[in-house]
C-alpha cells in the first residue's frame, strides 16, 4: 500500500516537474529583477556558411526562446526536429557542380524532452554582470535537452544564449517575412560559384585570392547573431547573441522604438475600427431585437393578438416584399424610359 500511494504521488507531481523545468518568458525572475521576453516569442533564424569546394555549407538554426517549434507539414519529417524541440539546426550541402541539394546532419540542440528520452531543458538564467567579466546588462540563458545522434550514446547538445540590453532594438529586427526569404537555392548558389571560379582565374594572373565565392550575409541587420558551435567538454555548445532592449533591468521605463509604435498604431487603428462597426452592429440588433420582443408581448397581452398580428407593424412587414418588388419595377422602368432619346425624355410625344 505505501508503494501504491508512493507510485500515484510521483505521477500527480511528474506534470509540475515537468512544468518547472521550461522556461516562462512572461515573467523571469533573477536576483530579484524581473523580465519579460514574451515579445522575442516565435521561430527566428540564423545561419552559418562555409564554402568546401565543391560544395557550399549552410547551417540554419531555428529557435523558438518561449515556445517548443511547429512542425513544418511542407517539410519531411527526417528534415526536422521532433516535437518539444526549442532550438534545432539544419546542416544541408549545396553541390555547385551537380546543382544538387542534401541535408546531412538535424541536430536537436536544445528542448524538453523528460517524457521522451529524459532529456530535460533545464533552463539556467544568469545576469551577465554575474557569470562573466564583462560589464554588461544583460541576461545569459543555458537551455539544455539536445542530443545528436537522437539515441542513446548520442552527444550531449546545449545552447547558450547572451541577451545583450540595447535600447534601440526590440530584439525582433531583421525577421520580416521578407527579411526570413533570404535562403538561397541551388541554382544561386551554383551561380555564386561560376562567378568565383572567374574571379579566380582572372586573379591567378595577380597572385590574388583563393576564388572563393562571396557567400550571402543571410542574418544582415539581425538581432540574433550566431557566434559559434563547437565541442566543449565532451558537449556541443551553440553560442549566440541577442540584442534587445527586453534584456535591460528598466526594460518597462524605456520609451517605445519606431518600430513598436508603427506597429501599435497600424494595430490600435485597426481594432479601433472593426470594433466600432461591431459595436454598432451588435447595438443595432439588440434594439431591433428589443422592439420586436416587447411589441409582440404588448400586441399579445393588450390586443390578444396572434401569428402576424403579434408583431409590431406586422401589415407593413407583411406587405414588405410586394413593396420592394413594385419599387424595383418602377426603377426598371424609369432607367428604361430615360435611356431613350436621352435623360428625360417622354418617350417621342410632345406637348400640343
Amino acid at each position: 500500500m505505501p508503494q501504491l500511494l508512493h507510485t500515484l504521488t510521483t505521477l500527480l507531481l511528474l506534470p509540475a516537474s515537468i512544468k518547472a523545468v521550461t522556461l516562462d518568458c512572461d515573467h523571469i525572475r533573477v536576483d530579484k529583477k524581473s523580465f519579460d521576453l514574451s515579445a522575442l516569442a516565435g521561430p527566428k533564424t540564423v545561419h552559418f556558411q562555409q564554402y568546401l569546394p565543391p560544395t557550399i555549407s549552410n547551417t540554419t538554426y531555428t529557435i523558438d526562446l518561449c515556445k517548443p517549434l511547429k512542425r513544418n507539414t511542407s517539410i519531411p519529417k527526417a528534415e526536422q526536429c521532433p516535437s518539444g524541440t526549442r532550438i534545432c539546426a539544419v546542416d544541408e550541402h549545396f553541390n555547385t557542380i551537380e546543382h544538387t541539394r542534401q541535408i546531412d546532419e538535424v541536430r536537436t540542440i536544445a528542448g524538453e524532452f523528460s517524457t521522451s528520452h529524459g532529456k530535460a531543458m533545464d533552463p539556467r538564467v544568469t545576469r551577465l554582470k554575474e557569470s562573466s567579466n564583462k560589464d554588461e546588462e544583460g541576461l545569459r540563458i543555458e537551455l539544455n535537452g539536445g542530443r545528436y545522434p537522437d539515441a542513446r550514446g548520442g552527444q550531449e547538445q546545449r545552447a547558450v544564449l547572451e541577451l545583450i540590453c540595447d535600447v534601440e532594438r526590440t530584439g525582433n529586427e531583421g525577421f520580416e517575412e521578407e527579411g526570413e526569404s533570404k535562403a538561397m537555392d541551388v541554382a544561386a548558389y551554383g551561380a555564386m560559384a561560376r562567378r568565383a571560379d572567374d574571379n579566380d582565374d582572372k586573379d591567378d594572373e595577380d597572385d590574388g585570392d583563393d576564388g572563393a565565392p562571396e557567400l550571402p550575409d543571410l542574418d544582415k541587420d539581425k538581432s540574433l547573431q550566431f557566434i559559434s558551435y563547437k565541442t566543449e567538454s565532451d558537449v556541443g555548445v551553440l553560442r549566440l547573441t541577442w540584442k534587445t532592449k527586453y534584456a535591460c533591468e528598466n526594460a518597462k521605463d524605456l520609451p517605445s522604438t519606431p518600430d513598436e509604435d508603427k506597429k501599435k498604431k497600424g494595430k490600435s487603428g485597426s481594432s479601433n475600427s472593426w470594433g466600432f462597426f461591431t459595436w454598432f452592429i451588435i447595438v443595432l440588433f439588440l434594439l431591433i431585437a428589443t422592439y420586436i420582443i416587447f411589441g409582440s408581448w404588448l400586441n399579445y397581452n393588450r390586443y390578444g393578438a396572434r401569428g402576424w398580428d403579434l408583431l409590431p407593424h406586422g401589415d407593413a412587414i407583411r406587405d414588405l416584399p410586394y413593396l420592394l418588388k413594385e419599387w424595383v419595377g418602377g426603377l426598371v422602368e424609369r432607367v428604361k424610359g430615360g435611356g431613350v432619346g436621352g435623360g428625360g425624355s417622354r418617350g417621342g410625344y410632345s406637348a400640343v
